[in-house]
């Protein structure tokens, strides 16, 4: 079903691509997909975040282009296309009140500019499907959200000829998902997996302080245990921003493949019906004929609409780490060994600055 098919993954930062949804992509290119990850920024305002090299004098003096020289690592690792988007880390604000967000960063930039910039791609490469992060961002990073707002409007945009006739030919992708993360029975099973080998689990502080992020919910269950290895090393390509002896490497790969083998997706937005239990991104499209010419037809019209509107901010919505629901922060881990605010899906330290 996935040879030939394209799938669209867009990030807000290099090491994104290898945290969330990795091995997903790992799975469709051995499958014979061809998938392409957009970077919308080149994470140049992150930290140093593995305390080995926090000293490495050429990491010290270029930081963007080591992050630029992970992620070609880390696609070679997955085997995917890459491109980057252009725009430059907004960095994480800290502070209260928090300070401004840096002019010209991604997070400020017009939202038309960014569209513009996200139509060109989509109409070059023509996705069938695309990923992103839920209008959260995953977890309230401005350049997460900015990713979810940008890839949703491009979304919309790309197979509309008035919108952007200058940036290529119309092209519009079938469904877009937003990447799931990790739900509290995910997390509550391989925390009891621990348990059972008699190995401490480093998730109980985080289930106790559980709180939930937002009421969305799965669509799409991608079985890829036999990838998690490949999405490990992918994120260990991104040397800056892991600890290859931290805290999202405490649980054994085999009790994550035995207890938790998948990745799970919620679809947004789709042409084409969204079957319960769905357990394939290209679900529903046909062959690739089919799919191309269903991309280029007019007159489409939606047939899902999985966006959540107008619900309330969870509590300490800006204080990522304290019980989020869907993502891997750790902001109450330190004596653990893991860094601040971290995102990855079960690796990454990633920075508070990315």
């Amino acid at each position: 079903m996935a040879e030939g098919m394209r799938l669209m993954a867009v990030h807000a930062h290099p090491d994104d691509e290898s945290s969330k949804g990795a091995a997903t992509t790992a799975r469709y290119v051995a499958a014979g997909a061809s998938v392409m990850v957009v970077s919308c920024t080149g994470g140049e305002r992150g930290d140093i975040l593995n305390e080995k090299l926090k000293d490495d004098p050429h990491i010290l003096r270029d930081i963007a282009q080591v992050r630029r020289d992970e992620m070609k690592a880390a696609q070679e690792v997955l085997g995917c296309e890459h491109t980057w988007l252009g725009f430059v880390d907004s960095g994480l604000p800290e502070g209260d009140p928090l300070p401004p967000l840096p002019d010209g960063c991604f997070a400020l930039e017009d939202i038309d500019v960014t569209t513009e910039a996200l139509v060109r791609v989509i109409r070059a490469w023509r996705p069938h499907v695309m990923t992103t992060y839920d209008e959260k961002g995953g977890y309230p990073h401005p350049d997460h959200i900015m990713c979810h707002t940008v890839s949703m409007a491009a979304f919309e945009a790309a197979g509309d000829p008035s919108r952007y006739p200058h940036a290529g030919e119309p092209w519009q992708p079938l469904k877009i998902y937003y990447n799931g993360g990790w739900s509290k029975p995910r997390l509550e099973a391989i925390h009891d997996a621990m348990l059972a080998e008699g190995l401490e689990s480093p998730y109980a502080e985080w289930l106790a302080n559980w709180k939930p992020r937002r009421s969305g919910r799965p669509t799409t269950t991608i079985a890829c245990a036999e990838h998690f290895e490949t999405r490990d090393r992918a994120l260990l390509a991104h040397a800056t921003q892991v600890d290859p002896d931290g805290f999202w490497f405490q649980v054994p790969l085999e009790v994550q493949q035995r207890v938790w083998g998948v990745e799970e997706f919620e679809a947004a937005l789709s042409y084409v019906p969204i079957a319960e239990g769905e357990d394939d991104l290209f679900a529903g499209l046909g062959s690739v004929t089919d799919a191309d010419a269903l991309a280029t037809s007019t007159g489409l019209e939606l047939v899902h609409d999985g966006r959540i509107t107008d619900e309330p901010e969870a509590e300490d919505a800006e204080q990522p780490g304290r019980g989020d629901s869907s993502e891997t922060h750790a902001d109450e881990v330190d004596d653990r060994g893991a860094g601040h605010d971290d995102d990855s899906e079960l690796g990454s330290t990633t920075a508070r600055a990315r």
